[in-house]
């Protein structure tokens, strides 16, 4: 090769493609957890935009994270379904003591994290999108914590202790650039 070669514009959409594809393995891996509940150690930490035009999250969760938000789906959690056909994940989480039900659209999603494992996808269309606010109404209060999604394999298991939902942002989780000198 010389150093005339330059890169080819592509006239076919990869980029786009790829992360569609990464954004279904990450939909099945949510999917699976809402029909059958999370196996072993599995859990995931989902980030979002709240400010995403057809978001559904209680308004105190609105004004406390304007942009974005991340959740934990780990032991509290319950109806966790994937409607590719509407476009939308809802789940039940309980954010300090008071159950809500979140309707995320799919476009929204910007991050999907599974630690136990170490899988982690970034979403960067949803991330580079600034959204229009739409009047969304106040999401219906969620079913009792009964109705909660149990780990299959947990028969031996000692319960986990319980207590509030942590909001923990991904920050924590990413990769930094390596400093010059460090």
């Amino acid at each position: 090769m010389t150093e005339d070669t330059k890169q080819v514009e592509s006239l076919l959409p990869y980029d786009r493609w790829t992360e569609d594809a990464m954004r279904e393995v990450a939909l099945r891996a949510l999917d699976h957890a809402g029909t059958h509940g999370l196996p072993g150690e599995h859990h995931f930490y989902l980030t979002f935009r709240t400010d995403h035009p057809g978001i559904s999250i209680p308004s105190h969760l609105k004004a406390r994270y304007p942009e974005e938000m991340t959740i934990v789906l780990q032991h509290q959690f319950w109806d966790l379904k994937v409607d590719r056909d509407k476009g939308f994940v809802t789940a039940g989480l309980s954010f300090g003591g008071v159950p809500a039900t979140l309707v995320i659209p799919i476009a929204a999603l910007t991050a999907f994290w599974d630690p136990h494992v170490r899988v982690g996808l970034r979403f960067p269309s949803a991330e580079a999108t600034t959204a229009v606010p739409v009047a969304v109404p106040e999401p219906v209060p969620a079913p009792p914590m009964a109705a909660q999604a149990a780990p299959e394999a947990g028969a031996g298991e000692a319960p986990e202790e319980e207590g509030a939902a942590q909001v923990v942002s991904l920050d924590a989780f990413r990769r930094r650039p390596a400093r010059d000198g460090a």
